[in-house]
């Protein structure tokens, strides 16, 4: 479950009480005396077996004493009586509950995990969704509920805030509360037993008086789940993620604090950063964060100029600067001279702008106007400290009296000190100026904005379609998989392991397996030249960790020689190892090749990821590599390989040529597809991968495998392209076309599409005359996600972004999978061929196959060809009030 009954706990008209109390301090009586003060306008009904009264208001010794059935109920009760209170509610009609009472799975005990699957089950056949337990509560400001055991009431606002800990909301609503900080909904999740942050964010995308999310998370429930809703609200609206228990330590705590596992902090920054959400690591970022967001609604890019009246400040924000990624802006000559004129001699001819300490604020003011026209700079980071000849209010007011009324250029200030600045602070903020306590803050915060730009654009980006066609062989694949499994091996030998790779078209390096040290020497004549000698054991891993590789070894004789050798070794050092012969390969010599790393690693909570850095022997001491959640295309390629440190030797430096980045992005891509079609692989390591201008070879590869149950797909964390739905369509007039899921790289054939529509076939599709589909539109209608939406397109075959589309069928489902609309398009140019029945019926099967169980859309009275294939399939009709001209069409697929 997603969003269902959602409202009943964020909006409910009656509310029962349960555990309440006159005890002074205690929960009960401090969960009675916030209901009833909070200005909730509904009915709110205490429930004691001991207590007539709770705060002037009448009690109910018991559920079945209510004259009503609530719509939210908040239990504090011992925890050995919640599932029964629980299935009372369920009987009687209550939709919502949020459970206060600790002593459940956190504990990580034998009874505490029984009580919460007795929850579980409680709630299940009501559909009753449950908030915790171990929880503080709920708050929603704007219907005055405070349906939890916090010391403060917040005040209204746009800010939702999230979070597993209840002691980290009642200290965002202390701290919240000296900064005037209103919020829309304030949720401790607790235990997360059944709503979890998934749920969360499909509730608060749509909800109209929020804002902006804000989550403090410890752990994610249904990481699938989790993702289509991340991506989902991130593209309607800022979502802010402060990730706790980062290092090991840390993440112990946090396991032990919500008795969910935390996961490791690289796999989280992968996840939020492929979610479109911008991660922070303090609560104090994460408002300012939101602030930032709320002043400045977006950068064109991470050019940064500093305007300042102390050198020493403006050292502090450019060190800060690129300690974070940004640059400087490089001011042109046209900046430099106007500047020139503007200041006195002394300033320092460079960004950043330092006017002098004297400065007042006319100098500011000029200096202002001057680099606001530079087409180069992103953004304007104007500082200013106090000094006994001028008056920082002047330099603060000259800088707000400077703005134009069109603001295309943010700015973003740094008034330090406490006395002078307080005046300057408080006039930035009444005119939505984003300021800050010292010059690190505001950089920060013009980097959040920058880095929060960067992930949207991950999810509107077209990737350029894949250069090449990519057809693996996947029994090939399989086959080595299958062979270690069916003989109890947890690694995929050597051989089978670059055959694997092969089978996928990643170039490895020719190997050859043989027995005995005669046969190694007739292989090394065979090859010719330099060979490498490797020992072949299931019992040996780290082959160099015993001396098991040796390499450069010229002639027959010579690997004779070492191979009887190494044989010797093998039985001195490790006499229990099983021994299958020798592998030989040819040298590969390739000067001024980089040695990378490139590999899968399975996460417990969000399956496998795409790792790739800077590989060789010194792999985990440099520690340089970025991780990416499968599926990918060029562009999620290319932006894994961009967040490594040696992307920048990559690109070529020092009159050594760039790699190929294109053939580097393919490996990953293929990387990928393995991730993808194998759920038994577990881990996956590729070090060295060689690469270069011409591109890239894998030398040594690992490959450990398990069984698995999982159907395919289901072990990623964000469904792939479903290429079962591909079919061939046979048209009347002898041609074929190619019927098959959306892809983002389809995004320049819909464009192309769509300009060969007739206007008026735009208006009965769209409702509205349109003369061109923006890349946003386009992009949301091309990155879809599979688990929620489909759209399936009739193309020719052939390259995607390349061919033609000549129709388009989708429909959107609603978090929970329930109801789904639908639209449906085909060109002109191919009507009266049957291809809308075809693709009616082809998304309707598609539908049903997913437990949908009812399509709706809304038509134009006067589409009468739309309407009349829904007469086709069944679909009911009915008047829209007060819109005339549109008629809603429901298909019920069950009951």
């Amino acid at each position: 479950m997603t969003v269902r009954n959602l409202e009943c706990m964020f909006r409910p008209k009656t509310i029962a009480v349960i555990g309440v109390s006159n005890r002074p301090a205690s929960v009960g009586a401090v969960l009675a005396n916030n209901l009833f003060a909070g200005g909730f306008n509904g009915s709110i009904m205490p429930v004691s077996r001991k207590h007539s009264r709770i705060g002037g208001v009448r009690t109910y010794p018991d559920i079945a004493s209510l004259p009503a059935a609530p719509e939210l109920a908040v239990i504090a009760t011992p925890p050995d009586a919640v599932a029964g209170i629980i299935t009372q509610l369920g009987q009687i009609g209550t939709r919502a509950a949020v459970v206060i009472s600790a002593g459940f799975g956190e504990s990580g005990e034998a009874h505490g995990e029984k009580l919460e699957q007795a929850l579980r089950d409680a709630a299940k056949p009501y559909l009753l969704r449950i908030i915790g337990p171990n929880c503080l509560g709920v708050l929603v400001p704007g219907i005055g509920l405070n349906a939890s055991f916090s010391h403060l009431n917040p005040k209204r606002g746009k800010l939702a805030f999230v979070a597993q800990s209840g002691a980290i909301v009642t200290a965002i609503v202390d701290w919240a509360k000296e900064r005037d900080i209103g919020f829309s909904h304030l949720v401790s999740l607790g235990d997360m037993v059944d709503v979890d942050f998934g749920d969360m964010l499909d509730y608060l995308a749509n909800d109209r008086e929020t804002g902006a999310i804000l989550l403090y998370m410890e752990s994610v429930t249904a990481a699938r789940k989790f993702m289509s809703a991340a991506r989902a609200a991130a593209r309607m609206k800022p979502v802010i993620v402060v990730k706790a228990g980062r290092f090991s330590e840390g993440a112990k705590a946090a396991a032990s604090h919500t008795g969910a596992l935390a996961g490791a902090d690289e796999v989280y920054r992968a996840v939020f950063q492929r979610a479109g959400m911008l991660r922070v690591f303090t609560l104090q970022e994460l408002f300012d964060a939101a602030e930032t967001l709320a002043l400045v609604p977006q950068v064109s890019g991470d050019r940064l100029a500093i305007l300042s009246n102390g050198g020493g400040l403006g050292v502090l924000a450019t060190d800060a600067l690129i300690e974070q990624g940004g640059h400087l802006a490089e001011l042109d000559g046209e900046t430099l001279a106007g500047l020139d004129r503007a200041l006195p001699s002394t300033w320092s001819h460079a960004n950043p702008v330092d006017i002098i300490g004297d400065a007042p604020g006319e100098r500011y003011a000029a200096a202002f106007n001057v680099l606001i026209k530079d087409k180069g700079v992103d953004a304007i980071l104007a500082l200013n400290c106090p000094t006994a000849v001028a008056s920082s209010t002047d330099a603060a007011q000259a800088i707000v009296d400077s703005l134009p009324a069109k603001r295309s250029v943010p700015l973003f200030t740094s008034w330090v000190g406490d006395g002078a600045a307080t005046t300057a602070r408080q006039l930035f903020a009444a005119h939505r100026i984003p300021t800050y306590q010292t010059p690190e803050q505001a950089v920060r915060s013009f980097m959040y904005l920058v880095d929060y730009q960067r992930n949207q654009e991950i999810l509107t980006q077209t990737p350029p379609s894949v250069p090449e066609e990519f057809a693996p062989d996947s029994d090939r694949a399989k086959a080595q998989i299958r062979s270690a499994l069916n003989e109890g091996r947890a690694w995929l030998s050597d051989p089978e392991a670059k055959q694997l790779l092969s089978a996928y078209g990643v170039p490895v390096v020719r190997t050859l397996v043989v027995k005995t040290p005669d046969a190694a020497a007739s292989a090394a004549a065979e090859m010719g030249g330099a060979v490498a000698l490797k020992i072949l054991s299931p019992d040996i891993l780290h082959k160099t960790d015993i001396g098991g590789v040796l390499l450069d070894i010229e002639g027959p004789a010579a690997v004779r020689s070492l191979a009887e050798n190494l044989l010797q070794r093998i039985a001195r050092e490790k006499p229990e190892a099983r021994l299958q012969g020798f592998t030989i390969e040819p040298m590969v010599r390739r000067p001024g090749a980089f040695e990378l790393i490139a590999g899968i690693v399975k996460d417990p909570q969000f399956g496998p990821l795409i790792l790739f850095g800077q590989g060789g022997r010194a792999v985990e001491i440099v520690n340089d590599n970025s991780m990416g959640l499968p599926p990918f295309n060029m562009h999620l390629a290319h932006a894994l390989i961009l967040r490594t440190r040696i992307y920048q030797q990559l690109q070529g430096y020092r009159g050594m040529p760039a790699v190929n980045l294109d053939t580097l992005a393919l490996t990953l891509i293929r990387l990928a597809q393995i991730a993808a079609d194998f759920p038994e692989i577990t881990e996956l390591d590729i070090n060295p991968l060689l690469a270069d201008e011409y591109g890239v070879v894998a030398l040594d590869v690992r490959i450990k495998v398990e069984k698995s149950s999982e159907p395919l797909g289901d072990h990623l964390a964000i469904r792939p392209y479903p290429k079962e739905l591909e079919e061939t369509i046979p048209i009347g007039d002898g041609r074929s076309f190619l019927l098959r899921p959306i892809l983002p790289e389809d995004e320049p054939s819909l464009q192309r599409g769509f300009a060969k529509l007739t206007p008026e076939e735009i208006r009965l599709r769209f409702f509205v005359p349109l003369k061109t589909l923006s890349h946003v539109t386009a992009a949301r209608f091309t990155q879809i996600d599979y688990d929620r939406e489909m759209a399936l397109v009739l193309t020719e075959k052939g390259i995607p972004g390349t061919t033609e589309i000549y129709g388009v069928v989708r429909i959107i489902a609603d978090p929970d999978n329930e109801r789904a609309e639908y639209a449906i398009v085909v060109r002109h140019d191919v009507t009266a061929m049957g291809l809308g029945v075809l693709l009616m019926r082809r998304i309707i099967d598609y539908a049903r196959g997913r437990g949908i169980r009812e399509i709706h859309g809304d038509v134009l009275r006067e589409n009468r060809t739309m309407l009349k294939l829904c007469s086709v399939f069944g679909f009911s009709k009915a008047a829209v009030p007060d819109e005339p001209e549109i008629v809603k069409v429901v298909l019920r697929l069950s009951e």
